[in-house]
């Protein structure tokens, strides 16, 4: 098959254009704009574009298929000319189901764990050697690729991000895979730019539920209320399995699950670590693996990259950096790190990057959410807010948003770096947390304050 992707550069769409390329598939893109990792992985296999900018002379009849991704414009000029002459286009969550649509589709889903949970059952069939075929949003140890996809294997393993398909295709992603068997972690209002209300977010939810195949099955977080709600009022006839935080003790920073061979140390912490871990046994159940398999492999399991993941650490310091940046990971997060390292004082550096973490009407979730931070610090740039073309954000309304009084607030970036490079950290643990680089800060300077080197 000849497939043009459009927007060829972004984390997800190079993934597929690298496991269409290992499937023999002829791939070609385009992209505006390629960074680092995914320009040197298109460029080893000979995916990586002579130049950058759209070419509408690349779109031809004899394409049998353009795959759009959501960097997209509705103008692009390759889109226009695939829609002139008649090309089949799919949005990326479409094309994935086109090719899984024979298999036993497993989807995860919910605003927060999917990633994790994915990755975690991916590492425990890894582990025992069994082949499925997969799509997840973060790199993982032993995985060269992060969309692997065959005409043999039975399963295909996906994480169901809610966030709309391309600029033609305005549903959820996870609306579009039709699952046999599906997981929901938890539900906390996210991505308001495009779901203005909770009620509106949540519906997208039911309509995932209501997706999956008459008999198939959920497991589902009974933890989380609105989870519990959505997923018990649904008639459709499917199989509903609850699951919730296992047992587990901290002992010395180290955190021991209950399993039927009595206390076992696993190399993740935190409570929404433990539900997800309870989550993915449930799905790799009923994928055939047993209880005492699943322990054995998710003893070795580190961690999703970006996830609570430590980059530092001596006898009486650690750092941590996570992708956490909406108020329920940021909650989470906080308490998970607090929670594992009683005795240290905790230093949380939160950088406000999204569109939804400027909006004043959703600030007000972030109340809380850093009250287990002994020294809580957050950092936006007012340029972020002014390039999304929003309202300027004070200093006021986030601290009024946090509900603490002693919130320090940074808005320029060599400040903030001053501080963080300069700061004591006896018996500290520091956590970052982000889905941007705090204006460039140098993470090597920092690890250097928490290595052992």
């Amino acid at each position: 098959m000849k497939i043009h992707f459009i927007a060829i550069g972004g984390s997800a769409m190079h993934n597929l254009a690298i496991a269409l390329k290992n499937k023999k598939y002829n791939v070609t893109g385009s992209d505006d704009a390629i960074f680092e990792p995914s320009k040197s992985r298109l460029n080893n296999l000979g995916l990586l574009p002579a130049e950058l900018g759209w070419y509408p002379e690349k779109i031809t009849k004899n394409l049998d298929a353009i795959i759009l991704g959501m960097h997209a414009k509705l103008d692009n000029p390759e889109l226009l000319k695939a829609q002139e002459l008649g090309v089949t286009i799919y949005s990326y969550p479409e094309f994935l189901y086109e090719q899984s649509k024979n298999k036993t589709r497993v989807v995860i889903g919910g605003s927060h764990g999917k990633t994790t949970i994915t990755s975690m059952i991916l590492h425990v069939l890894n582990y025992h050697g069994r082949e499925v075929d997969y799509m997840v949003g973060a790199q993982l140890d032993g995985f060269d690729c992060m969309v692997h996809l065959t005409d043999d294997n039975d399963f295909i393993v996906l994480e169901g991000d809610e966030y709309l398909s391309s600029p033609i295709d305005r549903r959820p992603k996870f609306h579009l895979y039709k699952p046999n068997i599906a997981l929901l972690s938890g539900i906390a209002w996210d991505h308001i730019n495009v779901f203005p209300t909770f009620d509106n977010y949540k519906e997208q939810f039911k309509i995932f539920v209501d997706s999956i195949v008459s008999g198939g099955s959920i497991a589902y977080n009974s933890e989380d209320a609105v989870v519990q709600e959505i997923v018990r009022s649904s008639t459709n006839t499917i199989r509903k399995l609850e699951y919730s935080t296992c047992n587990h003790l901290i002992e010395n920073g180290t955190t021991q699950v209950e399993t039927p061979e009595g206390l076992m140390p696993i190399l993740i912490f935190g409570k929404h670590n433990l539900s997800n871990l309870s989550g993915a046994k449930w799905i790799c159940q009923n994928m055939g693996v047993d209880e005492e398999d699943f322990f054995e492999a998710i003893a070795s399991f580190k961690g999703a990259s970006k996830r609570l993941e430590k980059i530092g650490e001596t006898q009486d310091r650690v750092i941590f950096k996570d992708f956490a940046h909406s108020p329920s990971k940021v909650l989470a997060t906080t308490n998970a790190v607090k929670e594992q390292f009683p005795d240290k004082k905790l230093v949380v550096v939160l950088e406000l990057h999204t569109y939804s973490s400027f909006d004043p009407a959703f600030l007000k979730e972030y109340q809380g959410a850093l009250d287990h931070a002994d020294e809580a610090v957050i950092f936006f740039l007012p340029a972020s807010v002014a390039i999304k073309k929003l309202e300027a954000v004070s200093q006021e309304q986030i601290k009024s948003a946090f509900k603490r009084d002693n919130l320090q607030i940074f808005t320029d970036a060599k400040t903030l770096h001053h501080f963080v490079y300069n700061k004591s950290y006896d018996n500290t643990a520091l956590l970052l947390m982000s889905s941007g680089n705090y204006g460039g800060m140098d993470l090597e300077k920092i690890k250097k304050l928490f290595s052992l080197v």
